[in-house]
């Protein structure tokens, strides 16, 4: 691996809402080397997605804000940028493709015209190459008839061709850094499998770093080569997708990974972690996963944990790791 592309230290990004202070990445700490793809896993609301959106610069102000932290892309902490300059690195070197495409592609356009605004944005060409790109870009991402496609308006698309078109439009500009939010999300296994092989590809043939997000272990094992569990809006497990897929070392790790069906075992019915994500306007004390896992002791109840390594390139999060 290179150099470090994208550094992420003690991101703490906030909701102030009527009811209380919502804590969704509350000490968040990862790095993406260049050429590298890491997974983002977690359940539903452990706070994935709002990292993603820290690092766009796009949480909702109000009722969200970044109240701490660092967001090191190279040599620049975009925390630090105003609007004016966070425009000119979204989309030109960090770009995202987004969960649900039918939110995030406006039904009143064509599809080509989307993606033409963005390179007209970036790469200032005029109407007429900016379509001849987006039409490339198409292509690129393996839409068939891409000039003929170009015309269409979401809703004629296929929900995998949106998911492609969503894509074509992060890489329109040649990032750096592609985030892919939930992009198997409502897909069926086969087109799951092509979005996925599409990811990898596109990672080697732009020389992109790419952060995948999702709630499947499975589908991360497929293109990450170091995975991040977040839970409760923290990261409680970094290790290479091999270690951490071969000896999971956290409680809420061991969970996920025992819940996944295999061809193997027999058809017994699958492990779940007992209770639910805690809610973040009240979390609980000292560990936040203390209330569902097994291993707990007193001293959970009491100190918060801090990320640290317990062997080269694997970090966890947990009081009782010598012990489990």
């Amino acid at each position: 691996m290179g150099s470090s592309l994208l550094r992420i230290e003690e991101l703490k990004t906030w909701f102030f809402t009527s009811l209380g202070i919502v804590k969704a990445v509350d000490g968040v700490s990862f790095d993406i080397e260049k050429g590298e793809s890491v997974g983002l896993v977690g359940e539903s609301g452990s706070g994935k997605s709002v990292t993603a959106h820290s690092i766009m610069r796009l949480v909702p102000d109000p009722p969200g804000r970044i109240v701490s932290g660092k967001i090191v892309l190279e040599d620049l902490n975009l925390v630090t940028l105003d609007k004016k300059e966070m425009q000119s690195i979204r989309g030109a070197r960090i770009a995202m493709s987004f969960q649900d495409p039918m939110t995030y592609l406006n039904p009143a356009f064509r599809v080509g015209e989307q993606i033409a605004e963005a390179i007209t944005i970036h790469q200032g060409l005029d109407r007429n190459k900016a379509h001849e790109e987006a039409v490339r870009v198409m292509k690129t991402v393996r839409i068939p008839d891409s000039s003929e496609r170009a015309m269409d308006f979401p809703h004629q698309l296929s929900g995998g061709m949106r998911q492609r078109i969503l894509l074509a439009m992060a890489i329109s500009c040649k990032p750096q850094l592609l985030i892919a939010d939930e992009p198997t999300t409502a897909l069926d296994v086969i087109v799951q499998s092509e979005i996925l092989e599409l990811l990898v590809d596109l990672k080697r043939e732009l020389s992109l770093s790419l952060l995948l997000i999702s709630h499947d272990l499975g589908v991360v094992a497929h293109v990450a080569t170091r995975v991040a569990i977040m839970y409760a809006g923290n990261i409680v497990e970094f290790a290479s997708t091999e270690s951490l897929y071969k000896k999971p070392i956290h409680p809420y790790s061991r969970g996920l990974l025992s819940s996944i069906p295999t061809l193997e075992e027999s058809p017994e019915r699958l492990h779940s972690i007992a209770g639910d994500v805690p809610d973040l306007i009240n979390p609980p004390s000292g560990c936040k996963f203390h209330p569902r896992c097994q291993y707990a002791r007193d001293v959970c109840k009491r100190k918060t944990p801090v990320l640290k390594s317990v062997q080269k390139g694997h970090y966890v999060s947990c009081l009782r790791v010598g012990e489990i």
